[in-house]
């Protein structure tokens, strides 16, 4: 299941927008959020860095 998303969170925001999201979409959203994250560290690494910046996104 989605480790870096709050499932309820997302529900919620889906709910807000007349959207339903099952769990398949956000065990794939946490995928991507895991991979968007994964290169905005190796980004900072490579400018060496420790800390992830918004432009690193």
């Amino acid at each position: 299941m989605a480790d870096l998303l709050v499932k309820k969170a997302v529900k919620e925001f889906a709910k807000e927008h007349g959207m339903r999201f099952p769990d398949r979409v956000i065990e794939a959203l946490d995928v991507k959020v895991k991979d968007l994250l994964t290169k905005a560290s190796e980004r900072a690494d490579g400018n060496n860095r420790k800390t992830v910046m918004e432009h690193d996104l």
